[in-house]
């Protein structure tokens, strides 16, 4: 079963690793640590200049993933354009779940964050940590919507500001 699990992802693929968001797998390397050898994947995350080695056996169970389909992207973009869902529980609680779902890895659940921490130019402002998760969601899934796409950020990122400013008027 291993064996079949390390084939699914290779080098030069671009992976998302969830406490990180799109990273590329520059290689696959064989390291020995505390006397056993060990398969790790290398991923590079250019924007962050940060490499990062995964074992290959531990890359599913730690939530790497290759990249979405066009399908979830759209699905992403169409959670963008619902209605903000803000729940009246403390900022505390609302925070840690947003963050929850940013490290989630998942597209869909970036894309909720991103919608819900949302404010149009006529709303009140959002407070500091407000701002630090919504660019923190919106990062990711830019980055992912671009890797997806074979675009580039700022294509990506106009293409989210443009169905959050639709979702707006």
């Amino acid at each position: 079963m291993t064996k079949a699990k390390k084939s699914e992802f290779r080098p030069n693929d671009y992976v998302v690793y969830p406490a990180h968001g799109v990273g590329q797998i520059v290689s696959i390397e064989e390291q020995e640590i505390a006397g056993i050898s060990l398969e790790l994947f290398v991923i590079s995350f250019e924007k962050d200049k940060m490499t990062l080695r995964v074992p290959t056996n531990k890359a599913t169970e730690v939530g790497m993933r290759s990249l979405s389909s066009p399908d979830v992207v759209d699905q992403a973009m169409k959670t963008l354009k619902g209605k903000a869902k803000v729940k009246r529980a403390m900022w505390s609680r609302r925070a840690q779940e947003y963050e929850q779902k940013i490290n989630s890895g998942d597209l869909i659940a970036i894309a909720e964050v991103v919608r819900d921490l949302h404010r149009a130019d006529d709303q009140r402002e959002q407070s500091y940590s407000e701002r630090q998760l919504y660019e923190a969601a919106l990062e990711r899934l830019t980055r992912e919507v671009a890797a997806v796409s074979g675009g580039d950020e700022v294509a990506a990122a106009k293409q989210v500001d443009d169905v959050l400013g639709r979702r707006a008027a």
